[in-house]
């Protein structure tokens, strides 16, 4: 019996029937039927084959095999069938080689051959990181291929519009929530497999916020975080206080005196706790105490429960620095110092969570506000550890805010999501609430990719142009353009908005079941996603700017350039939102690995285009190139006049040495002008270098001046987070960047 040779490699017996049914195969999906005609064709052309291969030594592949098919049924009557016949060989051929490239980028993460570090906080080369790199190849592919329309797919595949975390939206599953604590701390929760009791101290309240971090991150695909922490812990430490008093009352004072739980909403300052200073003073020691402990426990929690593929701990971020009550206080103060203290035997600045103080007029920002000094300590902090960030309570885009309710207050994520005013808020309820809402999903554009297409067209309808035509400028092509892919990003988000919404409330149970994403009604998962938000993010103002006019917006020609694009955004989004009764927002994307993923996409479209592909990396959403050479101030002033456009996300950072530890006060300076300057959300990035021999931490790159020990972490900020060392967890486009980061104080005389 003859053989033949299978794609693979595999040699099996020849078996002319499946030459026949395949032939039917194409006359049935012609005619819709067999009939005699096709029969005798099919079994005529099988014979033939078989008989063809009879005398011939080497054995046949099965492309030999399918050739001499089509020229059987072209010498037929029925071309129809022929064609028929060759398109699905050719469609099939197609499905192969892509199935191949989707195996070979598999059998990459598989192996770890070819890492990426597409995330700075997962490790690739783990065995987590590995199944979970290559499981998302494969969700990606499913998304792109069976899931998103035609036009968003050419978007994406094209680099015009970017479609982030296609692994996620194979499954329906949403980005980021800010979790509402003071409910889920006060009524208690459920899991799978069990339920939590309320928290009764604040020890158990800051164990609960890492479960609680973990949990709802297991729900979603980005980040999580809490409003406005130091309200939220206000109950748990009078609580905690309340007990210690009564040991101090039973063992100090020797009184036959208990306080109970009707005292637990009782301010430690109270009168009636005075009465007995002993107790107080006992009190008020072992409270500290346990504050600590317990601050202390969620920083070494949040830094060591992995719960994501690839070791990759939940993004979680803390808002905090409002709260003037005595115990608010404290609780900042204990974030603060947990924060300049480290975590683990080397005292290793802690990579989550992002803390951010709450910067607020009257309460924090000037000498003799009630938390002056916590906004000093503050400081410190970041000079030493980079956190805390500083978000501005007064920015002027958080409009309607309630001033009594810190739920309301601007907060936000260590990325930058912000959840600007619901227009689906229930009646009776302030728009401006935070908690419990999140960004539901983001695409970006890619800017310079558009301007690139608008310049072709532009040249391309210039040269073809006679001296009587009139021919539009290449900023009005194109603005056009970037309109009509606004347009095209609005139908991407609702596109997938819709996916997520009919998806079964089972897949989320923890968060549904416990009302952690705001407004569900038990039924619906629409009725909790309308309250977040749908974001059209972008990237690459500067390099868009040097294709378009030659100039970035750190000139004024260029400035002017780059407001118009912004109010473009703007205008577009507000109407989205008031036509389609959803939160569509103005997002300056992120982009850790997008920078250097669409970067090397536009370089093997363009080639390498001085000031604009000659890096590995895109410049990130409005920031001014991180090369520029200029001072904080002048940063800050550039940027500033771009942030009002963003109702969805965005920061400013500035770069300053490792000196400003011995400079606080024009650390203050600064922080003070950005927030003076409406920047909604800042950033300030020191060198923060450990020897993890001895714990020392400073500038000073690969050897430690204490110890002389080479084992040092190199710690660098990536979107608004903070990851390990960055020359091995970054991309190469943002190692590069990192590299290239100018340092602002430099700028500044008598900076040292």
């Amino acid at each position: 019996m003859k053989q033949v040779k299978k794609r693979d490699g595999r040699i099996v017996d020849f078996d002319p029937k499946k030459i026949e049914r395949a032939i039917l195969a194409a006359f049935i999906d012609v005619d819709g039927e067999a009939s005699d005609y096709a029969k005798e064709k099919a079994a005529n052309i099988a014979s033939y084959i078989e008989g063809y291969y009879l005398d011939v030594d080497e054995i046949p592949e099965i492309e030999d095999i399918q050739d001499l098919v089509e020229k059987g049924l072209m010498a037929t009557k029925r071309k129809d069938v022929a064609k028929n016949y060759i398109l699905y060989r050719e469609e099939r051929t197609k499905i192969r080689n892509k199935n191949s490239q989707l195996m070979k980028n598999i059998k990459e993460k598989v192996e770890a051959s070819d890492v990426q570090n597409q995330n700075a906080n997962v490790d690739e080369y783990s065995f987590g990181g590995r199944m979970g790199e290559a499981r998302n190849e494969l969700m990606k592919d499913y998304a792109l291929n069976y899931i998103v329309s035609p036009m968003a797919r050419e978007n994406h595949l094209n680099n015009e519009i970017y479609i982030h975390d296609l692994d996620s939206y194979a499954v329906g599953m949403h980005n980021c929530l800010t979790i509402p604590f003071d409910k889920l701390l006060a009524e208690g929760f459920n899991t799978r497999q069990t339920d939590v009791r309320p928290a009764q101290s604040i020890n158990t309240a800051f164990q609960l916020v890492a479960v609680l971090f973990q949990l709802q991150s297991l729900q979603q695909f980005g980040g999580v975080s809490a409003s406005h922490i130091d309200w939220t812990m206000v109950p748990y430490v009078r609580k905690s206080f309340r007990k210690h008093f009564n040991d101090g009352l039973k063992y100090i004072e020797m009184a036959d005196l208990q306080y109970g739980k009707e005292f637990d909403n009782t301010s430690i300052d109270d009168i009636e706790y005075r009465k007995f200073p002993k107790a107080y003073g006992y009190a008020m020691d072992m409270t500290e105490k346990e504050l600590m402990q317990a601050v202390q426990g969620m920083y070494h929690n949040l830094n060591t429960l992995q719960s994501r593929s690839g070791n990759q701990l939940p993004f979680t971020s803390i808002n905090y620095g409002t709260c003037t009550l005595k115990e608010g206080r404290m609780v900042t103060k204990a974030l603060l110092e947990g924060s300049i203290e480290g975590v683990g035997k080397v005292r290793k600045t802690p990579i989550f969570p992002c803390g951010i103080f709450q910067c607020m007029k009257g309460v924090n920002r000037k000498p003799g506000e009630p938390n002056y000094d916590l906004f000093q300590l503050a400081l410190r902090s970041t000079a030493q550890r980079l956190y805390p960030n500083y978000v501005n309570v007064d920015w002027s885009v958080n409009v309607g805010y309630d001033p009594e309710d810190p739920k309301t207050y601007v907060s936000t994520m260590g990325c930058r999501t912000y959840n600007g005013a619901d227009i689906n808020a229930e009646p009776g309820t302030n728009p401006q609430t935070k908690d419990g809402r999140g960004n539901i999903c983001p695409v970006t554009i890619v800017m310079p990719t558009l301007a690139m297409e608008a310049k072709e067209y532009y040249e391309k309808t210039l040269a073809q142009a006679g001296p009587e035509d009139t021919v539009k400028s290449l900023e009005t092509d194109f603005m056009e353009l970037l309109d009509k892919k606004i347009h095209e990003a609005r139908d991407m988000l609702v596109e997938r908005y819709n996916w997520i919404i009919s998806q079964d409330p089972s897949s989320a149970k923890f968060m549904y079941e416990n009302g952690v994403m705001l407004g569900y009604d038990g039924k619906t998962v629409e009725s909790a996603m309308k309250h977040g938000t749908l974001v059209i993010g972008q990237i690459g103002l500067a390099e868009t700017l040097q294709i378009l006019i030659g100039k970035d917006h750190t000139t004024e020609e260029g400035m002017e350039l780059a407001k118009r694009i912004e109010q473009l955004f703007k205008d577009r989004c507000a109407q989205f939102k008031k036509e389609l009764h959803l939160n569509i927002g103005v997002y300056y994307t992120p982009a850790e690995n997008m920078c250097y993923t669409s970067m090397k996409k536009f370089k093997k479209a363009y080639g390498e285009i001085p000031n604009v592909s000659d890096r590995k990396f895109f410049t990130n959403s409005i920031h001014v190139p991180v090369w520029k050479e200029m001072s904080p101030f002048e940063k800050i002033d550039i940027e500033s006049q771009l942030t009002g456009y963003s109702n969805a996300g965005c920061i400013t950072y500035v770069e300053l040495e490792g000196g400003v530890k011995n400079n606080l006060d024009a650390l203050e300076e600064i922080v003070n002008y950005a927030m003076d300057k409406d920047i909604p959300y800042f950033a300030i990035n020191v060198p923060n270098d450990t020897c993890l021999d001895c714990g020392y931490t400073d500038e000073f790159n690969d050897k430690c001046p204490m110890c002389g020990s080479t084992h040092i972490q190199q710690l660098r900020r990536v979107t608004g987070y903070l990851t390990g060392d960055y020359k091995t967890a970054f991309n190469l486009g943002k190692q590069q960047e990192t590299e290239m980061r100018f340092k602002h104080s430099k700028e500044l005389k008598g900076w040292r």
